[in-house]
């Protein structure tokens, strides 16, 4: 057991060496292999589903826990599944970006092809049976059937063919909204909710945010490798635009949320993320600069990718007072108003 590691791991994708790898335990091993620390997305998908159930007063408890376990589980198996299949094909190797910013398991030799698929079939068995279970708890009804089935067809072709063809940025927005927050809800509840539809929505966008930013960071990659992701399409200075609509974009419906649908303006607390928007929108605003910025990290989760990590604080600052807010109006709804 190595909690100074796990704890690391969670926070940001940490470098190891060969000899460092050998010395770690299995949990370790399985946290830097899946890129833990961007797994917090997703627990906070399920977190907004789950909390909405619990206003709604149809929580419960072990269903909860299913869908959060369930949910982290398929993420990880995403990131395992995107490793190999972009290795096998050619892509994450000859210094591409991916395996520049963070130990790539296969490219860097730290596991053969075997143990990932290894790694890859437990944790996507283990992700099923999370699957299983809230199926089994919706009594097998159609809906739960879609639902499971539009997330493994999400989670198998993401990374080929869905990316390639410009559908993996919609991808994302898709699953880590309507399916993950609307689905999730469902799946607690037996009903669905456009309120926390539309909650998930804005939650996708900063999420969809990310893997845009990563996306265009590696624009002039991906198109020499024909990967046509939306910026390689869009091009740069279109798609940073596009960036800071989807970043603009949530302010303006969390105020239709109070003023349309009676939300509490204890939600307002969300603005308070503009002033981290206003410190990143001059980065924005001008094309990915040709070298490292003195002031930018370097690695783990930094240079070569500028845009991404970007979005990604920004995302995280926006999230928080996000969650915060709507945390404290469920707690006013369902014991003072």
């Amino acid at each position: 057991m190595n909690l100074p590691m796990w704890r690391k791991a969670l926070t940001v994708i940490p470098s190891v060496t060969k000899e460092e790898w050998n010395r770690l335990d299995t949990v370790s091993r399985w946290l830097i292999s899946t890129r833990a620390a961007v797994l917090v997305m997703t627990f906070m998908s399920a977190a907004l589903a789950g909390l909405f159930a619990w206003r709604d007063n149809s929580f419960a408890v072990l269903p909860w826990i299913a869908l959060v376990l369930g949910l982290i589980l398929a993420h990880a198996s995403n990131n395992l599944l995107n490793d190999y299949v972009d290795y096998a094909r050619g892509v994450d190797q000859q210094n591409y970006y991916r395996t520049m910013y963070g130990p790539h398991p296969l490219n860097d030799q730290l596991l053969g092809k075997r143990q990932h698929l290894t790694y890859f079939g437990v944790t996507v068995l283990l992700a099923f049976a999370c699957g299983l279970y809230l199926m089994r708890y919706n009594d097998y009804d159609s809906q739960a059937w879609f639902l499971l089935g539009a997330g493994a067809f999400l989670l198998l072709f993401y990374t080929w063919p869905l990316k390639y063809i410009a559908l993996g940025e919609v991808a994302v927005f898709l699953v880590w909204g309507p399916l993950m927050v609307g689905g999730g809800y469902y799946v607690i509840t037996g009903s669905w909710s456009a309120d926390v539809m539309l909650i998930g929505a804005i939650y996708a966008l900063g999420v969809t945010t990310v893997i845009f930013g990563k996306h265009i960071d590696k624009i002039l990659v991906d198109r020499e490798k024909r990967i046509h992701t939306l910026p390689v399409l869009l091009g740069e200075k279109l798609s940073r635009y596009i960036v800071i609509s989807m970043m603009v974009l949530p302010y303006f419906l969390v105020l239709y949320l109070i003023i349309v649908r009676g939300f509490s303006p204890v939600l307002l607390v969300t603005f308070f993320a503009i002033s981290r928007l206003r410190q990143i929108m001059p980065s924005l605003l001008k094309p990915k600069p040709s070298e490292r910025p003195a002031d930018f990290p370097d690695g783990q989760g930094g240079w070569p990718l500028y845009f991404a990590p970007i979005a990604f604080v920004y995302n995280r600052t926006f999230g928080s007072y996000f969650m915060l807010g709507i945390l404290a109006d469920a707690v006013l709804k369902k014991f003072f108003i």
